[in-house]
């Protein structure tokens, strides 16, 4: 095993930090965004099928995480997990290369999407703000047939200066990030409790399982939809497995961080729309374009309560931190990727160094804000759905699949955790995550096909070059 000779990095996250780090990536804008999403596809209290069913197949995925993060606790997460499951000198080789071909595009579309939606809050901080993004908002449509499109605006642009902002604030030790990541937490857990108190003092049944006249014609495929919506939202319950070198006791803390975040957010966001959708009634809330895309429910909700004032421009600053915090707590787990990646040779060794004053994976770092950047002037619904789709075959159903092969090609691995009656919750996880794959429409399910033999043909080079698997023995690294 190549290994560059760098300076370690240094064990600061405990259980605390590293339950911070998962909530905090997870309870970014996601949970306010998707619901009016979420609603178009599935009306009234249909929507609650969406939630319930992706935190089902969060919970069994997180098992899988958690046995693959202690036994394998190192940097690199997803990547270390496929090169080991699958072999590291064959197709182990292959499986890492394809997760980090698709990671250059799904992991910063997650990041971005984050940064999307603090464009999107911010442009409704006050009725001055929202005339003067509007007047200065130009759009070019890339797809019309599925509303692909690119948005320039202020509100972009001051999106797109709090990412680059994020970069400079992770270019620091991580002892301080630590502590950051769990101040950001309490922020974020902020705007949640207020929602949720506002929320249920005046929570009316009627008003929140409200029904439609009829059942949707399309459940099936608004399922899938509202799944995707919603697991995009719990997207982030194993960060801490990217950071493996850099957690205290891993074998311990790793399983107890990805369980209690699971169950954590999933009883919260559950609880954040019944807070919601018990004051705002679904059908007040619009359903098509341009008008969703610039909706604001927690916005509205305020307002029906308090008026519109005080309340609704402090639930937007919150907003703004939270997506922040989530942008923070994603951009530090996934720049240890590439890095990751660096170290164990298979990827460029530029990317496996670590500043030697800060200990940080700092070249790893630049290259992940960078692509983060990129889409920050895409439309959300399409960050959103392309992330999830290209993102389900190699990195959740690989892993599935990798569990499994370990198990059997390693029983004599130290496997400090152990999923709960296994093989269930691989063959439970597996069902849901084709469900939502199947379900989704054929221009994303085609770029989650062309990415993936487009990533085989570049392996095959790269493998060819470097003399590698399946062309002979591997002689160098790139």
């Amino acid at each position: 095993m190549h290994k560059a000779t760098t300076p370690d990095l240094q064990r600061h996250f405990g259980l605390l930090q590293a339950t911070a780090l998962n909530i905090t990536q997870i309870v970014g804008a996601g949970v306010f965004i998707t619901i009016p999403f979420m609603l178009k596809a599935l009306p009234g209290p249909y929507a609650l099928l969406g939630w319930v069913a992706a935190g089902l197949v969060m919970f069994f995925d997180s098992l899988i995480w958690s046995e693959l993060g202690a036994a394998l606790p190192g940097s690199g997460g997803s990547y270390l997990y496929l090169l080991e499951c699958y072999g590291r000198n064959r197709w182990g080789r292959l499986m890492a290369f394809l997760f980090i071909w698709q990671f250059l595009i799904s992991g910063p579309l997650e990041l971005g999407s984050g940064l999307i939606a603090i464009a999107q809050f911010s442009s409704k901080l006050t009725p001055a703000i929202a005339t003067f993004n509007d007047a200065h908002l130009h759009e070019a449509m890339l797809w019309s047939a599925e509303e692909v499109s690119i948005a320039i605006s202020p509100s972009r642009l001051f999106a797109l200066a709090v990412g680059v902002l994020i970069i400079v604030l992770l270019y620091r030790r991580i002892a301080i990030l630590g502590k950051l990541t769990v101040t950001i937490w309490l922020g974020v857990l902020g705007v949640i409790g207020w929602i949720l108190v506002e929320g249920f003092c005046r929570f009316d049944p009627a008003v929140a399982f409200q029904r439609p006249a009829a059942v949707p014609e399309n459940l099936t495929s608004g399922l899938g939809e509202g799944m995707r919506l919603a697991m995009y939202s719990y997207l982030g319950y194993y960060s801490i497995c990217y950071i493996g070198d850099e957690v205290r006791d891993p074998g311990r803390t790793i399983p107890r961080s990805i369980l209690l975040s699971a169950l954590l957010v999933c009883l919260l966001f559950i609880g954040v729309h019944l807070a919601l959708l018990g004051t705002v009634p679904y059908d007040t809330i619009p359903r098509d374009k341009p008008a969703i895309d610039n909706y604001s429910l927690p916005a509205a909700f305020m307002e029906r309560i308090h008026g519109a004032g005080w309340a609704v421009t402090l639930v937007t600053v919150l907003l703004v931190w939270s997506c922040f915090g989530s942008a923070f707590a994603g951009m530090l787990a996934y720049s240890r990727i590439p890095y990751g990646a660096a170290r164990y040779g298979h990827f460029f060794s530029l990317f496996g160094r670590v500043h030697p004053r800060l200990a940080i994976p700092h070249v790893s770092l630049l290259l992940v804000g960078a692509l983060t950047l990129v889409w920050t002037f895409f439309g959300l619904d399409n960050v959103i759905t392309a992330l999830i789709t290209t993102r389900i075959i190699e990195q959740f159903i690989g892993q599935i699949a990798g569990v499994v092969l370990l198990r059997r090609r390693q029983p004599e691995r130290m496997r400090p955790y152990k999923m709960w009656l296994y093989p269930l919750p691989c063959g439970l996880a597996l069902a849901g995550w084709l469900f939502m794959y199947v379900t989704a429409k054929p221009l994303y399910i085609g770029l989650g096909l062309a990415t993936l033999v487009a990533g085989i043909g570049a392996f095959l080079y790269w493998s060819w070059l470097t003399g590698g698997w399946p062309f002979g023995k591997r002689l160098s690294h790139p």
